[in-house]
């Protein structure tokens, strides 16, 4: 069964139901794969650090560690992905991300895996099928764009928003993307777990349709 998590992002360490629930999903520890969303700073050590405190912290370790980034060669890339007991997509440039993604060839990759794959902030957007690149994605010039993300599921991810005090501005922003796909947004400590055909809401998550704006029960 395929199990997805698209993660807020968290300040300090996850919380104690969502360890609960990687203990659960993550069985295999063999092998867990970072996926840059800063690929350029190749040989900057920070880059993975924070999300990987996360999982030290909840006590789920592994055997093996390995980041892809633009310093790993595509093929290398590829045969990580494929071997992978965890997929994990970094936070940081949700675009740079893309790019590393397509240029590498790695979303049908990440699609057919058997992996539990996780991302968190830019890593929980190009997970969604597609996402709008816009200035709440980091887009600083004046013109909007879909982008295509990995594709896991039929739906469209956005991280880092306060919709209390934005929802007007967001839901016209992302009209062109809600006339395909519903969009699940969130901020803080908080999950969207996607298990087999089940969809769980942990913490504060808002699903934005076409016509409406709803902020979600929690279900886990």
């Amino acid at each position: 069964m395929k199990t997805h998590y698209y993660l807020g992002w968290f300040n300090n360490v996850f919380i104690e139901k969502l360890v609960m629930l990687l203990h659960e999903d993550i069985a295999d520890r063999k092998s867990l794969v970072m996926i840059s969303a800063n690929p350029f700073l190749h040989e900057d050590k920070e880059v993975g650090a924070t999300e990987r405190s996360w999982l030290d912290q909840a006590n789920i370790m592994f055997d093996k560690y390995s980041l892809i980034d633009y310093g790993v060669q595509m093929e290398e890339a590829q045969k990580l992905i494929q071997n992978a007991s965890v997929i994990f997509l970094l936070g940081g440039n949700a675009i740079e991300q893309n790019g590393l993604l397509n240029e590498y060839e790695l979303s049908d990759l990440i699609k057919k895996s058997r992996a539990v794959v996780m991302g968190t902030s830019a890593g929980a957007i190009n997970m969604s099928a597609k996402w709008l690149h816009s200035k709440y994605t980091g887009n600083k010039g004046e013109i909007n764009s879909i982008c295509n993300g990995v594709g896991l599921d039929d739906f469209s991810v956005l991280s880092h928003f306060d919709l209390e005090n934005n929802i007007t501005q967001i839901q016209g922003e992302l009209s062109p993307l809600l006339e395909v796909m519903n969009v699940y947004a969130s901020n803080k400590d908080c999950a969207v777990r996607v298990k087999g055909d089940k969809i769980d809401i942990l913490g504060n998550v808002y699903l934005i349709s076409k016509s409406k704006i709803q902020k979600l029960d929690e279900t886990l």
